[in-house]
């Protein structure tokens, strides 16, 4: 799941193909993804992992790195 996360990130969002992200890199505190590729990121984990993601869900806790994000799929979807 971490992959399929990274590799949205890096082409869709930052469209920085060799950019190296890994599960632990802070994606708002370094600038790797702005307010709108947030909610473009929330859209697609929306559709990929067939969850709905509240307003009250989008927080720093959840969505702080890929490893959080997918902490939280994990728990949405078991």
């Amino acid at each position: 799941m971490h992959d399929l996360l990274i590799n949205y990130v890096v082409a869709e969002i930052c469209g920085e193909h060799t950019l190296q992200l890994n599960e632990e890199d802070l994606l708002l505190e370094k600038g790797i993804v702005d307010s709108m590729g947030m909610m473009r990121l929330v859209l697609y984990i929306e559709k990929k992992f067939d969850l709905k993601v509240p307003p009250e869900d989008m927080t720093v806790e959840n969505f702080r790195t890929i490893k959080d994000i997918g902490n939280y799929i994990l728990r949405k979807t078991n």
